[in-house]
């Protein structure tokens, strides 16, 4: 199948095909773009204008926060604002949900191109927005769109993008795990004037209200998004009053520039090649026993990088994302691994990145997949991949190397769709956002963060139990952080953890589940590390709980309680919960960094004293060998770690190579050279495994063990999915020091992750 780089210009289904992006924006000479600006800002007026902008970005998301009256926006900050320029560069987008902005370029281009001849782009007016094939993750997450004027002239454009409480589908919620198609989720609008003059157009407002369930609480989130955008205008208006718009204009290039600058000197440093992350997505619908691959590959060439998807699964049921979800996603580890420095400016480095996937595949679906669930799983396992592409290809620099991260927490949400009738009599929908306390992964010089959030949400935050219990008719039973749930490493993933409760004043909950991860970990470990645990649910119908409660006895697990224990599928829906009946529901850690082996004995000690690791586990995964009263033997653990890698390689050895190092590939992967060319050698021992042109681990050591023996929390696959699945290590022939690791159905040859080019 051709890539989107080769496509040519079609539409589908009566809309412009937003994948082959004009080289030049073809706007209407009706609509006059503001284009000059002072490129000789002083440095001090440049940091004050600088910083307004950030402000009056931070400013937007926090009005939509406080005004929206979804738990969405207040908790979960399913949100983000962006400032962009007139001809659509990012200037700045928000720390709330990231992905989010990581499409507004494209759905600003678009509106650009098909709006400015008719109806037209005029000062005081907004467009709305939601089609996922023209510039939204999934159709819940509403775009208001915003041009900012100044003497008759579109200076800039400020934006926003809210998760709305339900625009419809066959799900209440909008979340449709059984859809087949998006004919059956909710209503999508390309780009629509539904502000004209500063007034709200009340006919396009009601056909978009007309499709909820609950149009007074969507009503509501669109006038926070109107407030957001409103304010930020004004904000924006009053700074070019101040400094002048050349001034403004000014700032905003250079922090483009400076971005740009950044970027360029980043590349320089690093060598060119491809690096690869393989994972996989389970149910696309109910009923559904497979897993889906995706793939994603980087290539670097100087200063370009090229983003893919070849070897992805093709679209299929209900758990698809787009070209523009893809996107964003990958949009997210780029300003995070690569553009942290720059406050949130990615725009200087996307002019040097091409995002090329294949149409038709899972997570760049063909108009009309069914792509409602998309963030919570197509769009989080393009994500999180891209967070280990990257890092592979910084690992080589010693600066950058302090920047990578590995996978965190919900690398797949398990989603717990609830529904029915609350405490006051009032039908509701929701989703339980306790997930997004998450986990931060390892870093490649420090542990991860226990239940430290989501890295593309970087300001989430995890919602009371009160007030959750306020808003929904549920009484939570407990919620706690889980030792062994974050990868094990050199440096520890963060722990995760899991939420209990039942249902409370009233007679039923009707639940859907809608979840991924849960038979094979997608939160894996990098260069050696381990995965944390995979997503559960738990459920126990006719409990014992109202007569613990009798007892004064209140669970602080739900293997404590008694009654009739159910498997959940991972699209399982329209099950009730009755009052009696305790649900569980745990998500996902964060990967761990580096060989087990190389832990320190003083923090595993640690981690068994702060209850992150099991002694169970510090034995079987740490090579930790403890004395009787709990202690990490720190001689015993270093010979044993001894004893077990040689083991490992059986009293074989490699005759040694002489060759000379010319950089660090990986945390144990060299890359070396002698007269004979370049090849991957042990970071221990340096032993030879193979050219620079082949895959190094088929020079390694190859074990083969059951998924269960890389975190002790994931059970048997079996329960969820029919293909086999095993945990692969890799070790050094010469010293057994553990190489890497990966996650893979068994069908699949491992994983080709590092390719230099020939010439290397």
């Amino acid at each position: 199948m051709p890539r989107i780089s080769e496509l040519t210009d079609v539409d589908f289904n009566g809309i412009e095909n937003p994948y082959v992006p004009p080289k030049q924006l073809r706007i209407s000479d009706k609509l006059r773009l503001h284009r000059d600006f002072d490129a000789d800002v002083d440095p001090v007026t440049y940091e004050v204008i600088r910083h307004n902008l950030w402000q009056i970005n931070e400013e937007h998301g926090a009005t939509i926060q406080r005004l929206s009256g979804s738990p969405v926006a207040m908790y979960a900050l399913d949100l983000n604002p962006s400032i962009l320029t007139e001809d659509a560069e990012f200037v700045y987008f928000g720390p709330y949900m990231q992905y989010m902005s990581g499409v507004t370029d494209t759905q600003v281009k678009w509106t650009l191109e098909f709006r400015s001849d008719n109806p037209g782009i005029n000062e005081g007016d907004m467009f709305i927005a939601n089609d996922p094939w023209v510039g939204a993750a999934h159709q819940q997450d509403v775009m208001l769109l915003c041009p900012v004027f100044w003497e008759g002239e579109l200076f800039c454009w400020v934006t926003n993008c809210l998760h709305q409480y339900d625009i419809g589908g066959i799900t209440p919620g909008s979340f449709c795990p059984s859809a087949e198609s998006a004919y059956e989720e909710g209503i999508m609008l390309p780009p629509l004037k539904i502000i004209e003059n500063y007034e709200i157009r009340k006919d396009i407002e009601a056909v978009y209200l007309r499709a909820s369930r609950k149009p007074q609480l969507v009503a509501l989130d669109f006038r926070a998004q109107v407030a957001g955008n409103t304010t930020a205008r004004e904000r924006v208006i009053e700074l070019i009053k101040r400094y002048g718009a050349k001034a403004v204009k000014g700032v905003m290039k250079r922090i483009i520039d400076n971005s740009e600058k950044s970027y360029l000197e980043k590349m320089a440093r690093l060598p060119d090649g491809e690096w690869f992350d393989r994972t996989y997505i389970e149910a696309c619908r109910p009923g559904d026993r497979r897993t889906h691959r995706v793939v994603l590959g980087l290539r670097k060439e100087g200063n370009k990088l090229i983003f893919t998807n070849d070897g992805s699964a093709g679209q299929e049921g209900a758990m698809n994302a787009t070209y523009s979800g893809w996107r964003g996603s990958i949009m997210v580890a780029i300003n995070e691994l690569l553009c942290w420095d720059q406050y949130f400016a990615c725009g200087g480095a996307l002019r040097h990145v091409e995002f090329d996937p294949t149409p038709g595949t899972l997570n760049c679906a063909d108009f009309p997949a069914s792509v409602s669930t998309a963030p919570i799983q197509s769009m989080e396992i393009s994500l999180y991949p891209a967070y280990n592409v990257i890092s592979k290809m910084i690992y080589p620099d010693a600066e950058m190397r302090r920047d990578i991260m590995c996978i965190g927490g919900t690398s797949q949400w398990p989603a717990t769709l609830f529904r029915g009738e609350d405490q006051w009599g009032e039908r509701y929908g929701y989703l339980l956002v306790d997930p997004i306390g998450g986990a931060i992964g390892a870093f490649s010089m420090a542990d991860g963060i226990n239940t430290g959030g989501q890295s593309r949400t970087p300001i989430c935050q995890l919602p009371n139990i009160e007030h959750t219990e306020q808003s929904f008719p549920v009484l939570f039973l407990y919620r706690k952080e889980l030792p062994d749930s974050g990868g094990a490493g050199r440096y520890r993933g963060g722990l995760s953890a899991e939420s209990c409760f039942i249902p409370h004043n009233t007679e039923a909950i009707t639940q859907d589940t809608l979840s991924s991860g849960n038979a094979t970990p997608t939160s894996a470990g990098m260069m050696g590390g381990y995965p944390s645990t995979t997503n559960a649910y738990a459920f126990v119908r006719n409990s014992n709980v109202f007569e613990r409660f009798g007892a004064g006895d209140m669970p602080e697990d739900i293997g404590e309680v008694t009654g009739d224990e159910v498997t959940l599928q991972l699209r399982e829906e329209n099950f009730l919960q009755y009052p009696a009946d305790v649900y569980a529901v745990r998500w996902t850690g964060g990967g761990g960094f580096g060989d087990p082996f190389d832990r320190d004995p003083a923090d595993i000690e640690q981690d068994l004293e702060d209850f992150a690791v099991t002694p169970e586990a510090a034995r079987a995964i740490y090579g930790a060998v403890l004395t009787a009263d709990g202690k990490v033997d720190v001689e015993a653990t270093l010979a044993e770690r001894e004893q077990i890698r040689r083991q490992r390689v059986n009293g074989g050895a490699p005759a040694p190579r002489d060759g000379q190092l010319v950089y660090q590939a990986a945390a144990n992967l060299d890359v070396r050279a002698d007269a004979t060319g370049q090849y991957w050698a042990c970071g221990k021992c340096a032993a030879d495994l193979g050219p620079t042109t082949t895959n190094y681990k088929e020079a390694c050591i190859r074990e083969d063990r059951p998924v269960s023996d890389s975190n002790p929390l994931i059970g048997d696959p079996a329960r969820f999915i029919d293909d086999d699945v095993a945990f692969r290590q890799f070790y050094c022939r010469g010293c057994g020091t553990l190489i890497d690791n990966e996650i893979a159905v068994t069908r699949d040859e491992p994983l080709h992750d590092f390719r230099l080019p020939a010439s290397a």
